[in-house]
């Protein structure tokens, strides 16, 4: 059985922004409307961000692009939607949280199998030296490469 994976939208910031130390993935509580939009890309994660209030875990901030066919019924596009996850992953982001210092962070919405996933991490900030230090690793790598493919 194979899994036929599209990505819909990328947070790019979020690798920029955070040093991720595990990802999961979770299902978007959605309406009709909303599903139809984000199968046709109209979705942005940047400015998302995901919380957990009463051993829910919800995300808030993420633009859903208003359906054009649909009728007078359209849903809220900045609404705060609901992330289905295991009780025990749940648990376990709650204790990351809480106890460790983490954030959880969006990183992509994607079509799995038809059905509509949010991939999230667990991450902590990074300071400004640690993206200038990330920045540095990048550049002596891409000329590391260069001088390899010239020889």
């Amino acid at each position: 059985m194979s899994c036929a994976i599209k990505v819909i939208c990328n947070n790019k910031k979020a690798y920029h922004n955070y040093f991720i130390s595990e990802t999961y993935e979770a299902g978007i509580q959605l309406v009709g409307s909303e599903v139809k939009s984000v199968k046709s890309g109209g979705v942005s994660i940047n400015d998302a961000f995901i919380y957990i209030k009463n051993n829910e875990v919800y995300l808030k901030n993420a633009y859903i692009k208003p359906y054009e066919k649909t009728s007078v019924f359209s849903h809220n596009e900045l609404r705060n939607r609901k992330l289905l996850l295991h009780d025990y992953e749940i648990a376990k982001l709650v204790k990351q949280v809480d106890v460790k210092g983490f954030t959880l962070v969006p990183i992509k919405v994607y079509l799995k199998n038809g059905l509509i996933k949010l991939e999230l991490g667990l991450a902590k900030g990074k300071k400004l030296y640690d993206k200038r230090e990330v920045l540095k690793q990048k550049t002596i790598n891409s000329q590391l490469q260069r001088e390899l493919k010239n020889c």
